[in-house]
């Protein structure tokens, strides 16, 4: 699983059967040469999202999890870059008001950040909430996407 380098901090990547399978935010060093294409590409594409000169990706991804993670995740996946959503409105849009905690559950088990961006994702408020990688990395994710934040976040 190679460790690789962004501006929010190094990220460890991790395919399976051609499809991207991980990506998270970690505290361990970079390390080693990508050899996997999907990860290549995921480095690149995340690269170029790090630099402001890509918006969407556009690689495989595989997903483990339960059927209504990965409903919760391809839904997340639907939010437009700059835009975000409220937790209430995600599980609204889901078809169910009522599962707000376990969309949150969902939304915190999302095993490839960034590329499904949860960081997109604000409390009802508009605050910060929930971000396994840190809500500093998640409002920094947002500012590098253009939303503009008034008054507090946390």
């Amino acid at each position: 699983m190679p460790i690789i380098s962004s501006p929010f901090g190094n990220i460890l990547l991790e395919s399976r059967e051609g499809c991207l399978s991980r990506l998270q935010f970690t505290e361990e060093q970079t390390d080693g040469e990508i050899l996997d294409q999907v990860l290549l590409s995921a480095k690149e594409q995340l690269e170029e999202y790090f630099t402001g000169k890509r918006k969407n990706f556009d690689m495989p991804i595989g997903l483990g999890g339960t059927d209504f993670q990965r409903k919760v995740w391809m839904e997340v996946a639907k939010i437009p870059f700059g835009q975000t959503t409220t937790y209430m409105k995600l599980s609204q849009k889901l078809g169910n008001p009522a599962a707000i905690r376990a969309v949150g559950a969902a939304i915190g088990a999302n095993p490839i950040l960034v590329i499904l961006p949860c960081h997109r994702i604000l409390g009802s408020d508009g605050s910060l909430t929930g971000y396994a990688g840190g809500l500093d990395r998640k409002k920094a994710l947002l500012e590098l996407e253009g939303h503009a934040f008034q008054g507090s976040l946390f």
